[in-house]
C-alpha cells in the first residue's frame, strides 16, 4: 500500500469537519485537492471511507473503525515533530556528563548553573566518578561527555583539550611555608605530604624524579576533598590544580604555586568517536569550552 501522510491527514480532517469544504480550508488546499487525497488513499486501502452525498460527507463504519487509530497516529507524529523542534531549539533534552569527583564539586557545578541560566529546559546530569571511570562511563553510553586527565589513548574516545594548569601547593595559613610567594617542590621535603594515591601519585613522581626525588607522600587517599579536610585539621599538605579553588577558599586555606619545576597537568572532553551528540549535548560542550575561556585568568 502507497499510503502517504497527506492522505491521512485528509482523512482525519473530514473526520473531524463533517464536510469537505471545511477539511479542505483547515488544511490549506482546494477542495478538489483534497477530494483527490481521499479517492487515493480509498483506491490504496481498496475501502470506501467515507460516505458522500450532497450535503455532508460522513464515514462509512469501516472509516469510523479506522479513524480513531489514524488519529492516534497523527497525534503521536505530531507530538514526535514536536519533541524533535523542541530539542533542537533547545527548550528540552538531558545531557550526561562524567567527571572526577573534586571537578564535580568545584568548577563543574558552577558552569552547569551558568548554562542553565540560558537554557533551564536542558537538565544536566552529572556522575561524579574515580577518575578511572570516567572513560569507562562514555565508552558504555552512560556518559555522553566526560571530562578528566591525561590517559592512554583509547581508539574509541575522541579528545579535545579543555584547559592546562599547573599543581599548586594547598596547606593551611600557619603553615612553614604559608608566607612564601611560591613553593618549590624540594622545599615540600620535610613537611607531611597528603596526596591522591595510586595512578596520580605515579605520574607525579614521574614528572618529578629529578626535581624533588626525596619526596615522599605520608598519606595516600582516594578523593581530594579528604586530602582538604586532613590539610585543615592540620595533619599535612597537598597539592592540586587551581581549579578547585572554590573549595579551598571553602576550607580557608591557602593556595601557592609550585615552581622548579612547573609541573602541569591536561584535562580533556571526551566523547565516544563516531557517535553524534544531541543538539543539548553539543551545546553544553561548546558552552564548557567558552566559560574555561572565559575563567582563564581566574583558574591560571
Amino acid at each position: 500500500m502507497n499510503v502517504t501522510l497527506r492522505q491521512l491527514q485528509a482523512f482525519v480532517a473530514v473526520g473531524r469537519a463533517g464536510s469537505f469544504t471545511m477539511a479542505a480550508e483547515s488544511l490549506f488546499v482546494t477542495q478538489s485537492a483534497l477530494s483527490g487525497l481521499i479517492r487515493e488513499l480509498e483506491q490504496s486501502l481498496g475501502l470506501r471511507l467515507i460516505d458522500r452525498s450532497t450535503r455532508r460527507a460522513q464515514l462509512s463504519d469501516v472509516g469510523r473503525d479506522l479513524f480513531p487509530l489514524i488519529e492516534k497516529i497523527l497525534n503521536d507524529l505530531d507530538g514526535a515533530l514536536g519533541e524533535i523542534s523542541n530539542l533542537k531549539a533547545l527548550r528540552t533534552g538531558t545531557v550526561r556528563v562524567a567527571a572526577p569527583q573534586l571537578m564535580s564539586c568545584t568548577l563543574l557545578p558552577e558552569v552547569i548553573a551558568t548554562f542553565a541560566g540560558h537554557h533551564p529546559g536542558v537538565q544536566i546530569r552529572l556522575a561524579d566518578s574515580p577518575v578511572e571511570n570516567v572513560a569507562t562511563r562514555v565508552l558504555s553510553g552512560e556518559a555522553d561527555l566526560g571530562i578528566g586527565p591525561e590517559r592512554d589513548p583509547n581508539p574509541h574516545i575522541e579528545t579535545t583539550l579543555l584547559f592546562e594548569l599547573p599543581f599548586m601547593a594547598v596547606m593551611r595559613s600557619d603553615h612553614p611555608l604559608a608566607g612564601h610567594e611560591s613553593v618549590r617542590w624540594a622545599d615540600l621535603t620535610g613537611h607531611p605530604l597528603i596526596s591522591l594515591g595510586s595512578e596520580f601519585a605515579e605520574r607525579l613522581a614521574a614528572d618529578l624524579h629529578r626535581t624533588a626525588r626525596d619526596l615522599s607522600v605520608d598519606s595516600k587517599v582516594s578523593f581530594m576533598t579528604t586530602a582538604f579536610s586532613m590539610v585543615n585539621a592540620g595533619m599535612g599538605m597537598t597539592v592540586c590544580i587551581p581549579y578547585a579553588a572554590s573549595l579551598v577558599r571553602l576550607y580557608r586555606l591557602k593556595m601557592l604555586p609550585l615552581v622548579e619545576p612547573v609541573v602541569t597537568r591536561r584535562f580533556f572532553v571526551l566523547a565516544r568517536r563516531n557517535r553524534s551528540l544531541s543538539p543539548a549535548a553539543q551545546e553544553f560542550r561548546g558552552f564548557l569550552f567558552s566559560e574555561i575561556e572565559r575563567r582563564k585568568d581566574f583558574l591560571g
